[in-house]
């Protein structure tokens, strides 16, 4: 006789409804409530939803008591010690780690998709110079359904293929441009000879009147910023593109309410708002009076760029980050600027403070990933940019998988309402 399946009863208005128990392959078990609108006329009330699952995903994991996150069940830390930001690209999309002869023509798909179409080009003209580059990247990335037709169609898994690649080549391609446009400067073309990520940076930094020499350094803390920030569970971005899609909107749209929703500062703006902060406090001097600041609980200050939402203990990413700040700085000779003078000594501090140290406020991924961004030259504009870019093959991922799903539906949370009941219209005379 098999085992009877655990469930969860529930007792309301003197009815008792049981709820299934299903069991993840890792972490907490979850109570399956999809009959209980049906069963018992309820359903249930989560703002956030930072107590539902809405999916299945065999993609990403996180233990944020123990700071741990995984891609498809490997360790982050040891794909940024082993690996590189388009083989992670490779994990994510297909569920394994390439061969040699799978991530050799992976490797050649994304580098041969990395132009835009040239019309492309015009549609930078119709921005201020002075527009936000997440702003136009927003436009930019919704518009490549007018120009790739032939890969709109969501139930075509050829057609999933080829949309897959081209985003994850063109959006460095299109993020730089936005950066150039900011400036003033010409677009810089794509070289296939680069990797992914010195591609991007020679693309933002190159000029037409000299040669670019390409930093390794500075290279491979790129590629890590991209492989850290691949994917991150159902955070807001994600599911707004998993919503989006459920619609069977084309890719090109999903990705652009990604892009929008990553917009937002209590997201993908976290290493912006971190780096503005560390400006505000200025000098070093002034550090001890932040601190204060953020310990006091009237104050109204929070300390950006420490702690996170998920993890509970150390932010797994931020190890890494750590390391390619330490050897971005080392390697720029950075000791005169007050700002990331500011940030060393910050988490210098933080790190030693028993305060910090008891509520497990440490460095956050963010924290470091903007004063690399800064070290090499980006302005926080372009900070969230980068985020999308690195975000965006997780997005697919997420997109793709929930497009194969045999029993698709289309999103629909419910609500709490608490307007007024059903009343009777007033002609405008008697009001």
């Amino acid at each position: 006789m098999a085992d009877k399946k655990p469930v969860a009863t529930l007792s309301y208005n003197g009815k008792s409804i049981e709820l299934p128990i299903l069991s993840p392959t890792v972490g907490p078990d979850v109570v399956d409530i999809r009959q209980l609108y049906a069963d018992a006329d309820l359903f249930t009330f989560d703002p956030g939803f930072t107590s539902t699952a809405a999916c299945e995903s065999s993609i990403t994991y996180i233990d944020g008591d123990k700071g741990e996150l995984l891609y498809r069940g490997y360790p982050i830390e040891q794909l940024a010690d082993k690996s590189n930001h388009l083989e992670v690209c490779y994990l994510l999309m297909y569920g394994e780690l390439p061969t040699p002869a799978q991530l050799a023509d992976f490797h050649q798909r994304i580098t041969r998709h990395t132009m835009v179409n040239e019309q492309m080009h015009f549609f930078f003209r119709g921005f201020r110079r002075d527009s936000h580059p997440m702003a136009t990247m927003v436009g930019v990335v919704g518009a490549m359904s007018a120009f790739y037709h032939d890969s709109l169609d969501i139930n075509d898994p050829w057609h999933r293929e080829v949309a897959s690649i081209r985003m994850i080549a063109k959006l460095p391609t299109i993020a730089a441009m936005a950066f150039k446009y900011s400036l003033g400067q010409p677009f810089v073309y794509p070289r296939n000879e680069l990797s992914y990520a010195g591609n991007f940076l020679r693309m933002c930094f190159a000029v037409p009147t000299e040669d670019f020499v390409l930093n390794p350094v500075l290279e491979k803390a790129m590629d890590r910023i991209m492989m850290l920030h691949a994917d991150h569970e159902q955070n807001a971005s994600t599911s707004t593109v998993r919503l989006a899609g459920s619609s069977g909107a084309n890719p090109f749209a999903c990705i652009a309410s990604g892009i929008a929703c990553l917009w937002g500062p209590a997201h993908g703006g976290a290493n912006q708002a971190c780096l503005e902060m560390l400006r505000e406090i200025g000098t070093v001097d002034r550090i001890p009076e932040y601190i204060a600041k953020a310990k006091d609980k009237n104050s109204g200050f929070r300390l950006m760029g420490f702690g996170h939402r998920v993890y509970k203990n150390f932010d797994p990413r931020a190890k890494v980050m750590k390391e390619s700040a330490d050897e971005v700085l080392e390697l720029l000779g950075i000791h005169n600027n007050p700002t990331l003078q500011v940030a060393k000594e910050l988490e210098r501090i933080a790190l030693q403070d028993d305060y910090f140290v008891s509520k497990k406020l440490y460095p956050n991924v963010d924290f470091y990933s903007g004063i690399i961004l800064e070290a090499m030259g980006f302005p926080t504009s372009m900070f969230t940019p980068i985020f999308a870019i690195s975000r965006t093959v997780g997005w697919i991922s997420q997109w793709k998988e929930m497009i194969a799903e045999k029993n698709l539906k289309i999103g629909r949370p419910r609500q709490l309402y608490i307007g007024e009941p059903r009343r009777d219209y007033v002609d405008v005379t008697r009001r």
